[in-house]
């Protein structure tokens, strides 16, 4: 395969229909513009990049971060002050002082909207990049491990914290290949609450090997799939395909070193974790810098800051913060932004500097991004005040891998309600993080492989 996970054919190896699909000629014919727009669209496109996708499950709010609007009314503005940062007439939330001081790394976009308000469907929307996603859709993840695998014994793509709560995606949105199949599938990492690499119990269980399956078992399994690809016509099948890749994924995680190795978090020294956060996203964070260096193309991870002191109620649903749990959107808990937004500063700061200061920062595209933003008008909830869900206007941030730093896109009205310039639709977002890891973003995604983009939307480019 090439770069962009197409097998090698010369133009005349491709059969005439799929040529004809392409260059949309009909019985016109295959001139030449349209056999170069094909080819165009075949094309390899740059050195592979890698991404670390943090998500913000929940939403946070615009007005409380990357938004702020000290000048509004009382019933708007919350109590925190915007402060300065190193880009000349940019402000963010005090609670970020760390990544004030590091605004030249990364951009904002402040434009970020859409119309679906539901957490559900939202998430889908965001992780398929697409306003009205179909079912069968894969995701970002999914298509990045299908255009651009890694090039070594490891996951393609892992994903850091099961979505968890009442309001969590479908698990066929983020934890499937959709139509693509389950070859292109994340790998988990912690399946339950407490699993994941802040806990001293913390370990990899897809290393574990079950008790009742030896190792020559599995090496005879593997004998035969590669026996049945030979000699039986489904062989050839994109779901064959696929199922085969699933398959060598799994064996060359069981067998292989460097997978086992990056996963290795205690190899790490005590003041490096100290650095990133002795909790969920901090370590999460280290961990997936250990595994973009080890060549791992994409990882995700569910931005769960973890509980406070005394605190047993557990939700990975840090940023939906309605007041509707014993903690306010101002109070200091797993539920507030006092306790959320500093750590999430200190540990998204840090992987910064750390990716920097290991040359990796011009080849990995950093996303900070939640389903949607939190209304301008902070309200009672249940239990405690809050802000409630509202997809019109809201804040991105990137950084890494070609994009500008310093830079702010895009601009809200006097509330921080709606856009005021330069929408960003989630299908302009998605094609601008192809773009930035060096993806044509009309790569074709169909089962015919030619048709279904993997985005419909424009790259900003603004931002690069």
């Amino acid at each position: 395969m090439n770069d962009q996970g197409f097998h090698h054919q010369s133009p005349q190896q491709l059969s005439r229909r799929r040529l004809l699909q392409v260059g949309g000629i009909g019985a016109m014919g295959l001139t030449l513009p349209s056999f170069l727009q094909a080819e165009k669209i075949l094309g390899s496109g740059g050195p592979a990049k890698s991404c670390i996708f943090i998500h913000q499950y929940g939403g946070l709010s615009q007005l409380d971060s990357w938004d702020m609007k000290p000048n509004g009314p009382q019933e708007i503005r919350g109590p925190y002050k915007p402060i300065s940062t190193a880009t000349p007439g940019f402000q963010i939330c005090e609670l970020m002082p760390r990544l004030a001081r590091l605004s030249e790394e990364y951009a904002v976009i402040r434009s970020m909207t859409h119309k679906e308000s539901e957490h559900k469907r939202a998430n889908s929307m965001l992780l398929a990049g697409r306003d009205k996603p179909a079912a069968d859709d894969p995701s970002f993840g999914a298509m990045v491990t299908k255009l651009r695998p890694a090039n070594a014994s490891i996951p393609d793509h892992v994903w850091l914290q099961k979505f968890g709560g009442g309001a969590a995606p479908p698990d066929h949105t983020y934890l499937t290949g959709g139509r693509l199949g389950m070859g292109y599938a994340p790998m988990l990492i912690g399946e339950k609450h407490d699993d994941n690499p802040a806990s001293d119990n913390f370990r990899v269980r897809a290393f574990d090997t079950p008790d009742e399956v030896t190792k020559e078992q599995l090496q005879n399994r593997k004998a035969l799939l590669q026996s049945a690809q030979s000699l039986s016509p489904v062989g050839s099948t994109s779901e064959f395909e696929a199922f085969e890749t699933h398959q060598k994924r799994s064996f060359d995680l069981l067998y292989g070193k460097a997978a086992k190795q990056a996963f290795k978090i205690e190899k790490e020294n005590e003041k490096t974790r100290d650095r990133y956060g002795r909790n969920p996203l901090g370590q999460n964070l280290l961990l997936a810098r250990r595994l973009i260096e080890s060549g791992v193309r994409l990882v995700n991870v569910a931005a769960w800051t973890g509980l406070a002191a005394g605190e047993k109620f557990v939700s990975v649903e840090t940023w939906d913060m309605h007041g509707n749990a014993d903690v306010g959107i101002f109070e200091n808990g797993w539920n507030g932004l006092p306790f959320a937004l500093p750590r999430t500063d200190q540990a998204v700061a840090t992987l910064l500097e750390d990716l920097k200061d290991r040359g990796l920062l011009d080849t990995t595209l950093v996303v900070l991004v939640g389903e949607f933003g939190r209304t301008p008008k902070i309200s009672k909830g249940a239990k405690r005040i809050g802000r409630n869900h509202w997809p019109n206007c809201y804040s991105a941030m990137l950084a890494g891998a070609g994009i500008r730093g310093g830079s702010v896109y895009g601009e809200s009205d006097k509330q921080a309600a709606y856009v005021k310039s330069n929408p960003v639709t989630l299908e302009d977002f998605t094609a601008t993080l192809f773009s930035a890891m060096d993806i044509n973003p009309a790569s074709p995604l169909g089962l015919d492989g030619f048709t279904a983009p993997a985005s419909s939307g424009n790259p900003i480019k603004a931002l690069f």
